[in-house]
């Protein structure tokens, strides 16, 4: 969902347009609450898979950290002899469809999305993408069959596809104002959280849930590559003394910006639309020796520029904030403790 900055402002606090959009608030949470139940009745179908399900998510509109996590994720899980493979809606791709398909490394953003596009150039995973979760993950499994778990980039809400793990992402802003869509940036009442798995804190943000093992995400990343060359790296150092220009489009454009406020880089900061599709205009616009870009831009961005372009890729790191051992650690003994595919309801 792309949300424009007007609105997002509103959010941050009960002023005028957020009051005034309150009574579609109240319409939005009784059809997700009627929902919820309907799948938790039985009314509607919650579709179980042969392998576990772990669920990235949040409550909120807006990135806040699902996709570097959920690479994490597949990274550990690599490493303790299990074969993830990934699933995401797709969001950012030109014709949203009921379409399933699978992304390869070569795939243009414009038809599978920008966040899936990263998954599979970084992680290398089998990657699918598609509305609806169920039938893209059965899609996945058909054809990649090592594939022992699945993981869900976002999909908290989709309850059709039963899940063993939920783990939800709160980035610094928190809840925001606490309001439900549109009046606020919640897709979900906060008393949801109560029911994850794992609570993930991206940044600096005082937020806590009784009973729910918490722990902490920072992103880390200090070396760009090129956007013609990404064999081609360097430190914020060799930019200094460039004129240079941030671009992002995310759901939460701040957060890259200060990261790169705290290499000690000068530069212009040009916010766009979470999933923007970029046009040579956009770029042409901005002044500046060089750009900086975030890896979900860069994605959309080739040849639209004859300028040094400079991507940061970024790392999740996880430590444990109030649990008593690590994430991976963490689901793992989730996967092994719970009923296989427990209703996502």
């Amino acid at each position: 969902m792309e949300v424009s900055g007007k609105l997002q402002e509103a959010w941050q606090g009960r002023g005028l347009l957020s009051t005034l959009l309150l009574p579609l608030a109240w319409v939005f949470a009784i059809l997700a609450a009627s929902r919820r139940a309907l799948f938790r009745l039985g009314i509607l179908r919650v579709q179980q898979l042969p392998v576990p399900v772990v669920v990235v998510g949040n409550i909120t509109v807006g990135g806040s950290g699902k996709t570097p996590l959920t690479l994490m994720l597949a990274r550990e899980f690599q490493q303790r002899g299990r074969h993830p493979g990934i699933i995401s809606r797709g969001h950012g791709a030109a014709v949203h469809s009921l379409e399933v398909r699978e992304v390869l490394a070569d795939s243009q953003a414009g038809e599978v999305g920008d966040e899936p596009l990263m998954l599979k150039r970084r992680s290398g995973l089998p990657v699918f993408v598609g509305h609806d979760r169920v039938a893209v993950a059965r899609a996945l499994l058909a054809s990649h069959s090592e594939c022992n778990l699945i993981l869900s980039d976002d999909g908290l809400q989709h309850y059709g596809l039963a899940r063993d793990v939920e783990i939800a992402v709160v980035d610094g802003r928190g809840l925001m104002n606490g309001r439900m869509l549109p009046a606020g940036p919640l897709r979900e009442f906060p008393q949801r959280l109560r029911q994850v798995d794992a609570l993930v804190l991206n940044g600096p943000v005082d937020f806590h849930v009784g009973g729910v093992a918490t722990f902490q995400m920072d992103l880390c990343g200090a070396t760009f590559y090129s956007l013609t060359d990404p064999a081609r790296t360097c430190a914020a150092s060799a930019l200094a003394g460039l004129k240079l220009a941030a671009i992002a489009g995310i759901g939460f454009p701040q957060r890259f910006f200060d990261h790169l406020a705290g290499l000690g880089l000068d530069f212009s900061a040009h916010p766009f639309p979470d999933h923007h599709r970029y046009l040579a205009g956009d770029l042409s616009s901005i002044p500046a020796d060089a750009l900086l870009m975030t890896e979900k831009d860069a994605v959309k961005c080739s040849g639209l520029t004859e300028r040094p372009v400079w991507i940061l890729p970024v790392t999740a790191r996880v430590t444990a904030a109030r649990a008593g051992s690590d994430l991976v650690t963490h689901v793992e003994k989730c996967l092994m403790e719970k009923p296989h595919g427990r209703p996502s309801a």
